[in-house]
């Protein structure tokens, strides 16, 4: 099952793709990540769609992996038992702690850190940002606000606070059963909703305790401001446009995206750009060109993997969604400026051995026009050095570690295979061989460029580069 293309397709279960025939369908069309969203669905129904991933994977003979998004502190509103009101700019509405039916006047937001937080001035939205309110007074227990742009409102709608750091932490209560549920369910990576700081990350990590990596949705101002710090803790990187583009400006969203895409680039974090990326695809069989450009654009910008989310789990045309995708980035991937751009803005290596041979591996690699670089590693953080560099030929990792091969199905240009322990490098040679015929990637007489670490075993010591020419 090799892919033609290096950038990932990470594609979002849901009631319109939950039985098998659809989940291989999504597969075979090119999904690389199957995306669980725990807010929605029992657990029961996310263990039905692991059971299916699973078998789809022993099938296939490819490690597929699995993300489980946590729904994270959402903010709502109470309800309405009236039906839904409709607020006129200029009107005043009250914001109360409390319990008790809302209406035109008031409503229920049962959320004690908001008050905590709230200041004369401050903006609140509603709705994704439909309804504007901004504070005229705040007791701690109630809120008394102007509506600045008006509209309907409905039951439980959430409410976002921009520019405002609420205190909550990234993992509710219900996150922390839903996680614990994922991790035995054995999920690949953790994606935290809502991170605000780096303590948010930390507090997740300790709680995962490496049992599955950690991806952080960047989806908050505030997560923004701290940027560095947060990537820097964490494993990989999600720009979660939605939420964003409500807290932000529509215009700010497109270079806070490069400038996410850039910084994960530079450390090694795989990063996916996600959010309406197809969305018109939820009811068409075709997306818009300013969509497709959308993804073009993710792509062109050296990504890790592209996101479908309504158009795969509630949408019409969920295969057709995956397909297109992997059209335009196979489109993309063609163009001669694609690898051209990347290399432009090519990090610098750190100044250890496992960078300097990782950027040889490359070199040497395209000098030779070899079949594939092949790397041999434990933890994972030997191939993650190879995809920053982005080769112009493809990486074949080789790993001992089938949680490693999982979670590696995320980062550009890895095709992943997991292996038997080996303990002498001679032998991980001749397995770097037997491996890229039977996957495709060399044939006789083709030249394979390895990167392994010796002694073995240890993440992290890359330290040997050998090239190896196919029997």
């Amino acid at each position: 099952m090799r892919r033609f293309r290096s950038t990932k397709i990470v594609a979002t279960l849901g009631p319109a793709s939950s039985d098998a025939d659809m989940i291989r369908h999504l597969f075979e069309a090119g999904v690389d990540v199957f995306r669980f969203n725990f807010s929605h669905g029992s657990h029961e129904d996310h263990q039905k769609r692991c059971d299916i991933v699973r078998a789809l994977e022993a099938e296939s003979g490819r490690p597929i992996a699995i993300m489980a998004d946590l729904q994270g502190p959402k903010l709502r509103i109470g309800t309405f038992p009236d039906g839904p009101i409709e607020l006129k700019t200029g009107d005043k509405f009250r914001l109360e702690l409390k319990d008790g039916p809302g209406n035109a006047k008031r409503v229920t937001l049962p959320h004690p850190e908001i008050f905590a937080a709230l200041e004369e001035g401050t903006d609140l939205l509603l709705d994704d940002g439909k309804v504007r309110l901004r504070v005229l007074k705040c007791d701690g227990k109630s809120a008394e606000t102007e509506v600045v742009t008006g509209g309907p409102l409905s039951d439980r709608k959430g409410v976002n606070v921009p520019g405002v750091v609420v205190p909550l932490s990234a993992l509710t209560p219900k996150d922390q059963d839903d996680m614990r549920f994922a991790l035995d369910m054995g999920a690949d990576w953790i994606a935290l909703s809502f991170v605000q700081r780096p303590e948010d990350v930390a507090e997740a990590r300790k709680l995962i305790a490496g049992r599955a990596a950690v991806l952080v949705k960047l989806e908050k101002p505030a997560a923004i401001e701290q940027l560095d710090q947060i990537v820097e803790i964490s494993d990989a990187v999600m720009v979660a446009r939605g939420d964003l583009g409500v807290e932000l400006p529509p215009e700010k969203v497109p270079p806070i995206q490069k400038r996410i895409v850039r910084l994960c680039r530079s450390l090694g974090k795989p990063v996916i750009v996600a959010t309406q990326m197809l969305d018109s695809m939820v009811n068409a069989p075709s997306p818009t060109r300013a969509e497709a450009s959308d993804v073009a654009t993710a792509v062109y910008d050296n990504a890790d993997a592209v996101m479908l989310s309504a158009e795969t789990a509630a949408g019409k045309y969920p295969m057709e969604a995956v397909t297109m995708m992997n059209q335009i980035i196979r489109t993309v991937e063609s163009d001669d400026y694609y690898l051209a751009a990347a290399h432009v803005d090519q990090p610098v290596p750190d100044r250890t051995v496992s960078d300097a041979m990782t950027l040889a591996a490359r070199e040497v690699a395209e000098a030779i026009d070899a079949g594939c670089i092949v790397t041999y590693t434990t933890s994972g953080s030997t191939t993650i050095r190879a995809s920053r560099e982005r080769p112009t030929v493809p990486i074949l990792c080789i790993t001992s570690s089938m949680k490693t091969a999982r979670r590696l199905a995320m980062a550009w240009g890895v095709h992943a295979v997991a292996i038997a322990q080996e303990e002498r490098f001679s032998a991980i040679v001749q397995r770097a061989t037997e491996v890229a015929k039977s996957e495709g990637f060399a044939g006789t007489g083709d030249k394979v460029v390895i990167t392994a670490g010796v002694p073995m075993g240890k993440p992290g010591s890359t330290n040997v580069l050998r090239v190896e020419r196919i029997p």
